[in-house]
């Protein structure tokens, strides 16, 4: 949970993609971090993913519920170990329904969400994503984004394709980023990552990491 009595400001960034700073409190961060650094030892460990052409992503992920590899879900990591990837866990669930209620002020637009996947992101070094789209779900449900860690620049597109027009948001330890309806589809990427301004107190002295929860629409 956020740990705020009140709502925070929300900046609308496009239709659909809501930007909420400082969501996520301290402890929570703290909470998170320790789940994350659980899930990268395993069972289905962190790794950086090799894509169809050849090329190795810059960031290091791993996956909770279901494992992405480019560019469809399994439950198993044929591309790792072979191994089952830990269960989504029902906090997560209720998280990301808070996070919506909190983003679009909506409160059957989160009853109704059920992420049942989390793409977790680790960036250290000179760690980019380049714009990309979700768009491996079935689901058309919005995608929840946390950040924890060092401060980035988070390119928020179009859906037509990577170039402009696109906005450059910046990105802290804490922020709640969700994109969904018009936005869903829409190009995004990280250009930039601000090393060593990340908290310590959040369990995460150096890098940054960006968890994803999204419905797959699968079975």
């Amino acid at each position: 949970m956020s740990g705020e009595l009140f709502p925070r400001p929300r900046a609308v960034v496009a239709p659909g993609a809501v930007h909420v700073p400082s969501w996520l409190s301290e402890e929570r961060q703290r909470e998170l971090v320790d789940a994350c650094r659980g899930w990268a030892r395993g069972p289905v460990p962190i790794r950086h993913t090799v894509l169809p052409s050849g090329g190795v992503m810059s960031v290091q992920t791993v996956c909770v519920g279901w494992h992405w590899q480019p560019y469809a879900y399994t439950r198993t990591a044929g591309d790792v170990n072979g191994a089952r990837v830990a269960e989504f866990p029902d906090w997560l669930v209720a998280l990301g329904r808070e996070a919506l209620v909190e983003a679009y002020g909506d409160p059957a637009a989160g009853a109704a969400y059920t992420p049942d996947t989390a793409l977790i992101n680790f960036y250290e070094g000179g760690a980019k994503m380049g714009m990309h789209q979700d768009k491996d779900e079935k689901s058309g449900a919005p995608v929840v984004s946390l950040s924890i860690g060092d401060r980035c620049v988070f390119r928020f597109g179009n859906t037509e394709g990577r170039g402009q027009p696109y906005t450059d948001v910046e990105l802290s330890s804490g922020d709640l980023f969700v994109f969904g309806g018009p936005s869903r589809y829409a190009y995004h990427g990280v250009p930039k990552v601000y090393p060593d301004t990340a908290d310590p107190a959040t369990g995460l002295g150096a890098g940054r990491l960006n968890i994803t929860l999204r419905e797959t629409g699968l079975v």
